[in-house]
């Protein structure tokens, strides 16, 4: 749709919010949220109160001077972005949104059950309960966590059946911290499937989220994770107690799993609960991408823009160049935990299966490690199917 100085533009209803650094736009009609600067903010303040697009130009030219203003290339975005209901007169046709509805996101789920579990008191006790656990784990050695803990039986099937239920079960502790997060706010959340690495993933969508203040969505970011401590907790007492318990076994797999899952968390090159939180608490919402950029320019000799990057990130440069190491320090953990679990489990498994399909005299074991080849299969297609899905819808 073409739009010139000389257009009339109307907006849909808006929500604008002050947040750390900027603001945050919100319609209404779809529960799109956007970010923009105060300029963007004021020329937008300006197309409600129904400003020709000649005047607001001149107007923002004079109130901010060190601004490049074109009015007509922002009322582009503002099409691009769907926040525009009519270009003289005539109706824009708007994109059906994927953002989670009121008709739906868990509404059945009371927002006093959310309170009782996400309230100030409990927020603390949660992180008392991190602090122990690292106490607990430090001065018992033994309680940490070993790549053979998943094997609990002599069947591969058995024991791969045992860690998915377990792991499936903590996965939807987690996501169910954070439904009952965002419904303590009274606000939808959706639950998805997708995928990370060679992970597949349980996802909650926290959009209506940014209705919030800063400070109050690290609590919804940090709830899986909080869950997460309770139970850890409760293991490691279990396990301190009662050495000789019969469930030992199954503990040591949800310790392991708890494990991993928390140092996964903190791998900033992907977009995990605490990098959330950390691009909350800095007010740098596009911090990996921005992190990238300036992470690609180390390997170039030929930088764009002459490789002034401080200058085009101005008061992010400090905090991008930092996220920049935990980047690569996430990277690192990735390794360690391959190293020290997934490829020991990995050879392990695999060796077993090997040696099993090998000895025709046991045929339960050559059955078993049949049965888990074909799993194996199953899981793999499984994770195309998701990638691929995922790729279709983005």
């Amino acid at each position: 749709m073409k739009v010139s100085l000389q257009s009339e533009i109307t907006l849909y209803p808006l929500s604008i919010r002050k947040d750390k650094k900027h603001y945050i736009v919100e319609e209404p009609i779809s529960g799109d949220f956007f970010e923009l600067p105060e300029i963007g903010v004021d020329a937008i303040k300006r197309l409600e109160q129904g400003e020709e697009l000649v005047s607001i130009e001149h107007a923002l030219k004079s109130s901010y001077p060190d601004e490049e203003v074109d009015i007509v290339d922002f009322v582009k975005q503002l099409l691009e972005l769907g926040l525009v209901q009519e270009v003289d007169g005539m109706l824009v046709k708007k994109e059906q949104s994927k953002s989670t509805s009121r008709s739906g996101g868990f509404l059945w789920i009371p927002q006093s059950l959310g309170r009782l579990f996400f309230n100030r008191a409990m927020n603390k006790i949660y992180m008392l309960l991190l602090i122990a656990n690292i106490i607990i784990l430090i001065l018992n050695p033994e309680l940490f966590p070993h790549y053979k803990d998943i094997f609990l039986f002599d069947s591969m099937v058995l024991n791969i059946l045992m860690y998915l239920s377990i792991s499936l079960v903590l996965i939807l502790i987690h996501e169910f911290g954070h439904i009952l997060a965002i419904r303590s706010h009274d606000l939808p959340a959706k639950l998805s499937i997708g995928n990370r690495l060679i992970f597949i993933v349980f996802e909650t969508d926290l959009t209506q989220a940014w209705k919030l203040d800063p400070k109050k969505r690290n609590t919804l970011y940090l709830a899986g994770i909080s869950f997460e401590q309770v139970i850890l907790f409760i293991s490691f007492g279990i396990m301190l107690l009662f050495p000789d318990a019969s469930i030992i076994g199954i503990l040591g797999i949800i310790v392991l799993d708890i494990f991993i899952k928390f140092i996964y968390q903190c791998c900033f090159y992907m977009k995990t609960d605490v990098y959330y939180v950390v691009e909350n608490i800095t007010g740098c919402y596009n911090l990996m991408e921005d992190g990238r950029i300036y992470l690609n320019s180390l390997f170039k000799n030929r930088r764009k823009n002459g490789g002034n990057y401080k200058e085009i990130f101005q008061n992010e440069w400090n905090v991008i160049r930092l996220y920049s190491v935990f980047y690569i320090v996430g990277v690192v953990l990735t390794l360690i935990l391959a190293v020290m679990y997934f490829v020991p489990q990995l050879y392990y498994t695999y060796t077993t299966i090997y040696l099993n399909l090998l000895g025709a005299d046991d045929r339960a074991a050559f059955w078993d490690a049949i049965a888990f080849s074909v799993m194996t299969i199953f899981m793999l297609f499984l994770l195309v199917f998701v990638a691929r899905k995922q790729k279709h819808e983005n």
